[in-house]
């Protein structure tokens, strides 16, 4: 983290765990962190980034059978959190997990309607990231980074609402197992899958919600095709003004596949020296993931771009219906 991402800012910014932040940098940010929670052997934890319980611990459980579940976070929990903030007085701001993936930004929006009207004079801004895991990670330490440039709230928000757009994540998972238990897919195709070695390679759409790329005969493959699109999308230095941002890999308790996806991408031109930051995927989003998923993350092109003929004309249509009645 270079000396900007340090520098005194006049906006608060507020993330969560589901951005499977490595701990080093969610410290080195000095954000506050809303935990998402999780139960596994009929306990509830706190996502408390890897503290109570090692990510190999917690996937060896699953891959010996054991289920964690999740629940969206409720506005009462928001609300303690927007409350510290508006009696701090800052303008803040939440960047909160997608609803592509969860409802918990629904709490969030009724918390921050009480808190405005309770303090009617406090800016309080809810942002869906609309990029999930450690893309929301690369999103927030950007964020950081411009507050600390002195972009105040409002601008922030904005630079957020577009920035988001230019994330790009692709990720592989070991098996079909946990998308079979959380409804994601049926378990029948789940069987079929583990029998034929087949393994995924996904990624997500511009609502933040998953979707699936292509189908890969094994590991190996899925891991070459994240790399594929690495290199179909990927800004140079050159594009990105002369300033390298930092690359994330976050894995599910497979840290070999990580580091042969970093070796690989070190070979890339313009890569050799990019930063890159390791993580691991946090428990709420492993409980829907499994034990073994690998994900690439970086900035890109826009993702708008990519957009069918057909869904260009679907997002026309529903900014037609957003605008205000003359």
């Amino acid at each position: 983290m270079g000396r900007a991402y340090h520098s005194k800012a006049n906006v608060n910014i507020i993330v969560d765990s589901c951005a499977d932040f490595a701990p080093e940098v969610v410290e080195a940010l000095g954000v506050e962190v809303v935990s998402f929670s999780f139960v596994m052997g009929g306990q509830e934890h706190a996502d408390d980034f890897w503290k109570s319980m090692s990510p190999h611990d917690f996937y060896e459980r699953m891959r010996a059978g054991e289920v964690a579940t999740t629940a969206a976070v409720t506005p009462g929990h928001y609300l303690e959190v927007f409350e510290r903030a508006a009696q701090k007085g800052a303008p803040t701001i939440y960047l909160a997990f997608t609803r592509g993936l969860s409802s918990s930004v629904d709490a969030a929006r009724q918390a921050a309607d009480m808190i405005r009207e309770k303090y009617p004079d406090f800016e309080l801004y809810v942002v869906d990231n609309l990029c999930p895991s450690a893309a929301a990670e690369l999103l927030a330490i950007e964020a950081v980074h411009q507050a600390g440039n002195g972009l105040s709230a409002k601008e922030l928000v904005e630079w957020v609402e577009e920035a988001r757009y230019y994330i790009q994540g692709y990720f592989t998972l070991d098996s079909f197992d946990a998308l079979a238990r959380g409804g994601r897919i049926p378990p029948a195709a789940a069987t079929v899958g583990g029998k034929l070695d087949i393994k995924p390679e996904l990624s997500y759409d511009l609502n933040g919600a998953l979707t699936l790329r292509g189908m890969c005969r094994g590991r190996k493959k899925a891991l070459r095709a994240i790399l594929a699109d690495f290199k179909a999308n990927h800004l140079s230095e050159e594009d990105l003004g002369g300033t390298p941002l930092p690359i994330g890999v976050v894995s599910a308790d497979a840290e070999k596949d990580a580091k042969w996806l970093v070796d690989q991408l070190r070979k890339e031109p313009g890569c050799a020296d990019v930063p890159v930051i390791y993580s691991s995927v946090s428990p709420v989003i492993g409980a829907h993931v499994g034990a073994g998923m690998v994900a690439l993350v970086f900035w890109g092109k826009d993702r708008r771009e990519s957009l069918s003929f057909t869904d260009r004309i679907a997002r026309r249509v529903r900014g037609k219906r957003d605008e205000p009645a003359n």
